[in-house]
Parts: C-alpha cells; sequence; structure tokens
C-alpha cells in the first residue's frame, strides 16, 4: 500500500506494535503497557477492565491473570477477546481482536517467578473477582500463604498467562483537523496472510 509510510511501515504487525509500544514506553507517565481488556459474558454482555500487556510475542499478545477470575472465566467460554491500547503522549492507539489460548507452561513458569514475592503471594491469597468480606480478610489470608508457600512459592495451578492471536489489528494515529491515520489488519484464520486497509477516520 503506497501510502502506509512512517510509523504504519513494516510487513509485521507484531513488530510494529513492539516499536509503538518502545517508543511509548519513553513519554507515558506509568503503565504504558495497559490494555482495556474486553470479553463478553455467557449472555452476550460485555465487560471490559485495565490489565497488563506482559508480552508481545511475533503472533501473539500475552498478559497474566487468575484463571478463576470473571475475565478467565469468559475467555473460556468463548475463546475470544479484544483489547484496545491508548498512548495519550503520543496520540496513537492500537485496537486488538481474537482468539485466545491459556499460557500455563513454562513461559508462565518463568513470568511468574520474574514478579515481586509480594505479587507471588498476592496471587496465592486473592479469590479474585469473588465477594471479600473485608480488606482485613485479605490481609490474614495474604499472612496464611506466606506461613504456606514461604519465601519462594510456586506458580499457583490457577494462575497463568492468556495468548491473544489475532484476527484483526488496527493502528490508529492522530491526525490533523481530526484527519486520523487508521490501517486495519486482517485475516479470517490466524494462518492467512494479513490484507492491509486503510479506514477513513
Amino acid at each position: 500500500m503506497s501510502d502506509r509510510d512512517g510509523i504504519f511501515v513494516g510487513d509485521d504487525p507484531f513488530v510494529i506494535a513492539q516499536q509503538w509500544l518502545d517508543v511509548a514506553s519513553q513519554t507515558e507517565i506509568s503503565d504504558p503497557n495497559a490494555i482495556a481488556l474486553s470479553t463478553v459474558d455467557a449472555t452476550g454482555l460485555p465487560n471490559v477492565r485495565m490489565v497488563l500487556l506482559k508480552d508481545i510475542e511475533p503472533d501473539a499478545f500475552v498478559f497474566y491473570t487468575n484463571y478463576e477470575s470473571r475475565k478467565a472465566v469468559e475467555i473460556t467460554q468463548s475463546g475470544k477477546a479484544a483489547f484496545v491500547v491508548h498512548w495519550k503522549t503520543q496520540a496513537r492507539q492500537i485496537r486488538v481482536r481474537g482468539l485466545v489460548s491459556k499460557e500455563d507452561g513454562l513461559i508462565a513458569d518463568a513470568y511468574y517467578k520474574s514478579r515481586s514475592l509480594k505479587s507471588r503471594l498476592g496471587a496465592w491469597a486473592s479469590r479474585q473477582s469473588q465477594p471479600l468480606s473485608s480488606r482485613s480478610a485479605l490481609v490474614a489470608e495474604v499472612a496464611k500463604v506466606t506461613v504456606q508457600q514461604g519465601v519462594d512459592p510456586e506458580r499457583p495451578p490457577f494462575w497463568g498467562g492468556f495468548r491473544i492471536v489475532p484476527l484483526e489489528i488496527e493502528f490508529w494515529s492522530d491526525g490533523a483537523f481530526r484527519l486520523h491515520d487508521r490501517f486495519r489488519w486482517s485475516r479470517e484464520t490466524s494462518d492467512q496472510a494479513w490484507e492491509i486497509t486503510r479506514l477513513s477516520p
């Protein structure tokens, strides 16, 4: 596509996404990898929440969570998810829609080990998305699992990653007079070649 130049140049959308994240990491005040993750429940009602994107792989986007959380349950039921990341300092955003699978092997183990001890113990203590009687009850549970798990806890069996393999990626950059630049990379299945389309603002 002849007019796909500048920050949109490239044959691999994952490389472009990583380049944009690298640039944003130098300017965003905090959490440049924060994404708004969208799922739907069994009735089709959508849910959205902020999570941290932890890796951009050659063919997927990866984040981690409690597998018993609402988002994990909804992802497991549908096998699909979407997210948007917006960088105000760069006036850019990326939208992703795709198919989801678990990352609960050695890669998840390694990432869990890289987290702070408090975060690892917190993963054991929190029954994410479930009703909680009080904050003191949560603190007490942290103390309990600290005794049980020690100073080098293993990854909980109910905690791990999700890998989003996109069927659609849209790169958006702010333009003068609201004439934004938008390019959509789309495919029907994950093994097909990408079709790239410029979209109207």
